[in-house]
């Protein structure tokens, strides 16, 4: 008998529940086939992400001699750029799997019996781990050159919580419509595109006018970026409106979470159809 059977729980918990070794051996199983065959296998993880951030260094912390105002450490500029492009990582792996995630199981959802909220799950679980990997790296780097921000690392827990609603809430939703309007995959990576140069994460929110730092909050990832930054960067918590502006955010999260849900389950028996 499972051990979760009689106990009051949600349906759609129950049944993750019921599955959740189908759910870690997927994820393991999509870690593992990610860099199948190539030479340096898993240090793919660590490199890509590595190479990125070094050449935004170079450009913007050198080349253009970017400063962040009352920050005159070495390494500040670069923390701050991590702090940004690893969490936006996060998110943009999470939402191009989760997208896609219907499409690209097609064939199972229509021979197989389980409960599908399992596939955007081990999407985003897969992407989870990733990023922990690389966040895991980072943090020895704050650790061994004297950046390390102390008990305030434990506040990215929130940002993070909710990141990841907001996430799996999206990916939902565009994971549905993708299946029945393909475009959604593209405009996916457009809006992607877009959405990362209008977040301060390259550059300080003080380098834009004074009218736009006002509209850039109603950015989201505007929200959790200030979070990052503040703790990862500055080593100390946000400012109150900050933690209001959170709460905001985690709001629109969940009815962003409830509603591409509600989507998927009206249009759920239909997709095997249109697949």
């Amino acid at each position: 008998m499972n051990a979760f059977t009689g106990l009051p729980l949600p349906g759609i918990v129950r049944d993750v529940l019921r599955f959740r070794s189908f759910v870690v051996g997927s994820v393991r199983r999509d870690i593992a086939a990610q860099y199948q065959g190539s030479l340096l296998g898993g240090a793919w993880v660590v490199l890509q992400p590595l190479a990125m951030i070094a050449i935004y260094t170079l450009i913007f912390a050198n080349v253009m001699r970017s400063r962040l105002a009352g920050v005159e450490d070495t390494y500040g500029y670069s923390i701050y750029l991590c702090a940004g492009v690893l969490t936006w990582g996060f998110f943009s792996e999470g939402l191009t799997r989760l997208q896609a995630v219907f499409v690209a199981n097609g064939n199972l959802l229509k021979k197989a019996s389980f409960p599908r909220i399992c596939l955007p799950l081990i999407a985003l679980g897969t992407a989870s781990v990733n990023f922990a990997v690389i966040f895991g790296l980072f943090l020895g780097f704050l650790l061994l050159s004297g950046h390390w921000p102390g008990w305030v690392l434990l506040a990215l827990a929130v940002p993070l919580a909710v990141q990841v609603v907001f996430t799996l809430g999206l990916g939902m939703l565009a994971a549905t419509l993708n299946v029945f309007f393909r475009d959604v995959a593209q405009l996916v990576q457009v809006g992607l595109l877009f959405w990362f140069w209008l977040t301060p994460i390259v550059y300080p929110m003080n380098v834009l006018p004074a009218w736009a730092q006002g509209w850039v909050w109603l950015n989201p990832f505007a929200v959790l970026m200030h979070h990052y930054q503040q703790v990862l960067l500055f080593g100390r918590l946000p400012d109150v409106l900050a933690w209001q502006r959170l709460g905001v955010l985690a709001l629109v999260a969940l009815a962003l979470l409830l509603w591409g849900w509600r989507v998927y389950r009206a249009r759920a028996p239909e997709m095997a159809d249109e697949l």
